[in-house]
């Protein structure tokens, strides 16, 4: 029996992949720790999960809703990552000492769990719940790259001494990402990557949702910008409702800061859904291209309607534009007329739904939440092997 801390961000999307492996290895015996967000974990983990509590920023400024490019990447540095791996380094360091882990798995997003462990010799892994890492966003950018290689040297001088070489967005020791080539495309990855597909463990139910206003005779439609678009989505998902006037198909249509008023009788509006189980009862899905509700909707054979927001959404469009298993809209031009047009094709032209299928057939043989547990498990064994005497 092996003993693995997690680290992660206080984001649903990265904790949700983690908490899929971190189910497989309990399952298999071996111990699980949580470093992070004590209350997002014990919602999304389990609230018998073992937490230890990790800080976050002190008044971390709220990101504009109109931030894109350049200045959206100097926020997510300067104002998320950075800020966010000082609040959690003393947590972090906290939960290697009392729970002393064989290997970490630190997500690309919570830098203080790769450089600590980086810097006290541990085996550790990244875990990379979107793939527009692994596609080298910044190699066309080398002044932008050097700005984010300072940033990193300044972040491991304060938090471990100066200890460490490696990036901590990619371990030597290995990286899961969460998808495959079906998806991904033939990108030239870092070393070590594991393509294992999405992470789907059962995940506890923190909603209702009223089954029964499922028609099975009609298609519906899952809409949804995930928990972090908020204030950037209100004109977006008003949009969206509007379409739905002009169609035959229903939609279920997410809205966590309710900010939407009358809609047609043919979409439902909720401030939250159980979204693993409501994806087996829906056509299609309308989305900001977010990572995991892409992989979501993917795995069950889902094809899509993306209109990228920001950050890596742009990417992950563009994958399932490629892969032939959706249509993109621009976020800030998409009309009613156009959200209809692209939903309607989606649900009538079945080579998206054939695409889809493909990309699900290599998510399921990809082995999801037990194939990263494998990778996992053999790093352990080498690591409890070294400390034999």
């Amino acid at each position: 029996m092996a003993r693995f801390l997690f680290v992660v961000p206080p984001l649903v999307g990265h904790v949700n992949p983690a908490a899929g492996v971190a189910a497989e290895l309990a399952a298999r015996g071996h111990e699980v720790a949580w470093a992070g967000h004590e209350e997002l974990l014990w919602q999304l983990a389990g609230p018998a999960a073992l937490v230890f509590s990790c800080g976050l920023p002190a008044g971390a400024p709220a990101r504009p809703a109109e931030l894109k490019g350049p200045a959206a990447l100097r926020f997510l540095w300067e104002d998320f990552l950075v800020p966010l791996a000082d609040a959690m380094a003393p947590g972090v360091a906290a939960a290697i000492d009392a729970f002393a882990p064989h290997v970490v798995v630190a997500d690309q997003q919570a830098l203080a769990g790769g450089l600590l462990a980086d810097a006290r010799g541990l085996p550790w892994v990244t875990s990379a719940t979107t793939s527009a890492e692994l596609v080298d966003p910044l190699a066309g950018m080398p002044k932008v790259a050097d700005w984010v290689g300072s940033l990193l040297r300044e972040l491991r001088s304060r938090i471990a001494g100066g200890r460490g070489s490696a990036d901590p967005r990619f371990s030597p020791h290995g990286v899961l990402a969460f998808t495959t080539r079906e998806l991904l495309g033939a990108a030239t990855l870092p070393p070590r990557v594991r393509l294992v597909g999405p992470a789907l463990g059962e995940r506890p139910s923190t909603t209702d949702f009223p089954w029964e206003w499922l028609d099975p005779l009609r298609q519906t439609v899952l809409v949804s910008l995930g928990t972090a678009n908020t204030e950037a989505g209100g004109r977006f998902l008003a949009t969206a409702a509007e379409a739905f006037a002009g169609l035959d198909a229903r939609a279920v249509l997410v809205d966590p800061g309710e900010v939407l008023g009358p809609v047609p009788p043919n979409v439902l509006v909720l401030p939250r859904v159980p979204q693993l189980a409501l994806l087996s009862r829906v056509d299609a899905v309308l989305c900001h291209a977010g990572h995991n509700t892409v992989c979501e909707a993917l795995w069950h054979g889902l094809p899509l309607v993306v209109a990228p927001i920001r950050d890596d959404q742009p990417i992950v469009a563009a994958q399932v534009v490629t892969a032939g298993a959706g249509v993109r809209l621009r976020f800030g031009r998409a009309d009613a007329g156009r959200v209809a047009a692209a939903v309607g094709e989606v649900l009538t032209e079945p080579a998206y739904r054939r695409a889809a299928e493909t990309v699900a057939a290599s998510f399921h043989a990809a082995g999801g939440s037990a194939a990263a547990a494998g990778h996992l498990e053999q790093l352990a064994l080498e690591s409890l092997a070294h400390l034999q005497p």
